[in-house]
């Protein structure tokens, strides 16, 4: 019997949006991750917990908050929780990712990121989310679904996740050219 929870990869969505700035003004922005509640969703912000802020290999935690709402039917966490994520790219005008981590502190296929390329008089960015095999937290949300309901929340979540990446873009956006 098929498991989509096997798939992989289990998600691999990516937005842009046009800004009016340059790349080295964009990435300075996105690479910023206790900034975070200024755009994101659900990450309400944090702080680097050891390496240099946003440098390949420094380790950053943060604190995130769900509401009820979202994907309301499924067993998610809700509230505040906390995650912890490595920088795993950090090129300053080109590219920016970090990989979510496990409680022990092992890497996971989860990665999420931006990209900046230069456009005319602007920014091309984009906000990518990666994941292969699916994390801990995946396992343990559907582990008392049947196989639809598995289908179901990954349509549900691969929904929810388009929606927050359209929404950081316009929030970034409006971060940078507002200021």
């Amino acid at each position: 019997m098929t498991n989509i929870i096997e798939t992989s990869p289990l998600f691999e969505l990516s937005a842009d949006i046009r800004v009016k700035a340059t790349p080295e003004q964009v990435y300075a922005v996105v690479s910023d991750l206790p900034r975070s509640a200024e755009w994101s969703p659900e990450c309400m912000g944090g702080e680097w917990i050891s390496g240099e802020p946003s440098q390949v290999g420094s380790v950053f935690r943060g604190e995130n908050l769900r509401s009820e709402q979202v994907v309301s039917w499924a067993p998610l966490v809700r509230g505040t929780w906390y995650t912890e994520a490595r920088v795993t790219a950090a090129e300053p005008g080109r590219t920016f990712r970090w990989m979510m981590l496990t409680h022990a502190q092992e890497d996971q296929e989860s990665i999420w990121g931006f990209d900046v390329a230069a456009d005319g008089e602007g920014t091309v960015l984009t906000h990518h989310f990666r994941m292969g095999k699916a994390t801990a937290g995946i396992h343990k949300i559907v582990a008392d679904l049947d196989e639809d309901g598995r289908k179901r929340f990954v349509e549900d979540w691969t929904a929810k996740l388009e929606q927050d990446l359209d929404a950081t873009l316009l929030r970034i956006r409006d971060v940078i050219e507002k200021s």
